[in-house]
């Protein structure tokens, strides 16, 4: 079975210390940490170092990079650098910039600084973003042409987006070092109304096998034994629980029941 990690989307509202803990409470087997630059501190660094070393859960991505025409490339790099002091594997990056040829080339430049830690910069498109489809991404991560880019498919974004399983299942898979995961109602916001398309994204995520996604088709159609990270955001799941340990338990669970099912 894929490795499970714990996304902090589904914790938002908690630290990275609570977000490893209650990785490790609900039996994920990685785990996944939200950075702010401004407010991460070395000792901020040393938390999460140890709760990641007292949970044994391997750190599977930091995010989010989040590409704008006057973001700083200096609060970006730190993304990475919290990441390669604590071991991550990949970090998910999202451009909100429309010059597609400057996001490929800071793309580029966030790939030279990652590939020494050994890790992947994942950029994931969707309608909430300026990378608002499949062939965009695949088209900018061909200008960058750096082994450390890689592509974050995430089921809600390829619905919204219109994908089609047939062009997921002819992505390079060494574009795909890890894909999210969740489920989602059927009704798709209106892509021109980002309130309505942010608050589908960030309160309305459901349980894998409880919403309109063909889940099925799409996990068969990723490379085999990929980690999966449960993109989980539900305002349901953070109000029925508030405690971070009984959510993650609560998604691992369902996840978990899901993909036997699978088998």
């Amino acid at each position: 079975m894929n490795p499970l990690s714990f996304a902090s989307g589904i914790v938002p509202e908690f630290g990275p210390v609570d977000t490893i803990e209650a990785a490790a409470a609900g039996g994920f087997d990685m785990v996944g940490l939200w950075v702010e630059p401004a407010d991460w501190a070395a000792q901020t660094t040393r938390e999460a170092r140890a709760a990641l070393a007292a949970s044994g859960l391997a750190l599977l991505d930091v995010e989010v990079v989040w590409l704008k025409p006057d973001s700083l490339d200096d609060d970006h790099r730190k993304v990475i650098d919290v990441g390669a002091e604590l071991g991550a594997r990949n970090v998910l990056c999202v451009s909100s910039d429309p010059d597609h040829g400057r996001t490929a080339a800071r793309l580029a430049m966030l790939c030279e600084h990652a590939a020494p830690a050994g890790i992947r910069v994942a950029l994931e498109f969707g309608v909430f973003t300026q990378v608002k489809s499949l062939a965009r991404a695949l088209s900018i991560l061909d200008a960058v042409a750096h082994p450390a880019r890689a592509l974050l498919l995430d089921p809600i974004h390829l619905d919204r987006s219109g994908t089609t399983l047939a062009q997921v299942a002819a992505i390079d898979p060494a574009l795909l070092p890890y894909a999210q995961f969740c489920d989602a109602p059927a009704e798709r916001p209106d892509p021109d109304d980002f309130a309505a398309v942010i608050e589908d994204a960030i309160d309305l995520r459901e349980q894998c096998g409880e919403g309109a996604l063909p889940l099925a088709a799409l996990y068969h159609a990723l490379p085999p034994g990929i980690p999966l990270s449960i993109e989980l955001r539900s305002k349901a799941l953070r109000e029925a629980f508030p405690h971070p340990a009984l959510r993650a338990a609560q998604v691992a669970a369902a996840t978990r029941a899901w993909l036997e099912q699978l088998a």
